[in-house]
């Protein structure tokens, strides 16, 4: 049901989402490393959604009768100068993998393949709310400057509320 640049470029992702949850599961134990646990909760959240997103894309290619082609994950980035900085990263990241969806909603279009087109819709609205939180992230991050205990008390009020 789909073409083979769509099958590789759908396994791409696949990829790129593990490489995600390893990048969020590095973060998450730096925090903990910390003592700033609801950073490092927050974080290892994130690598259960990103790991979420490729068992997603995986079973649907699977399901349109692709092949799934598990590709290593790189290492993930371990040390930042600053908690700001691993956030800011994390940032970038969740800008990337928007770039990367919409580069597979431009091939469905192209394509006309409307069933992948429909299935990669939820990926571009979730895209909107990880941006978004990522960047609120950041802008915490900011405004608590080097008092990370106040980032971390922000952190628990911020999220009580998603």
């Amino acid at each position: 049901m789909i073409s083979d640049a769509m099958n590789a470029l759908l396994n791409e992702q696949v990829t790129h989402e593990f490489g995600a949850s390893q990048a969020y599961l590095a973060m998450a134990c730096k925090f903990d490393q910390m003592a700033l646990k609801n950073l490092a909760s927050y974080f290892r959240k994130q690598t259960e959604e990103e790991r979420g997103h490729a068992l997603k894309l995986l079973d649907y290619v699977l399901e349109v009768g692709g092949r799934v082609t598990l590709k290593a994950i790189p290492a993930p980035q371990h040390e930042f100068p600053t908690v700001k900085a691993a956030i800011e990263a994390a940032l970038a990241h969740e800008n990337r993998v928007t770039q990367q969806i919409h580069e597979l909603v431009v091939l469905a279009e192209k394509e006309k393949d409307f069933a992948t087109r429909s299935f990669l819709q939820w990926f571009v609205d979730e895209q909107v709310e990880e941006v978004s939180s990522m960047s609120h992230l950041v802008q915490l991050a900011e405004l608590a400057g080097p008092n990370l205990l106040q980032l971390e008390a922000v952190v628990v009020r911020a999220t009580e509320n998603d």
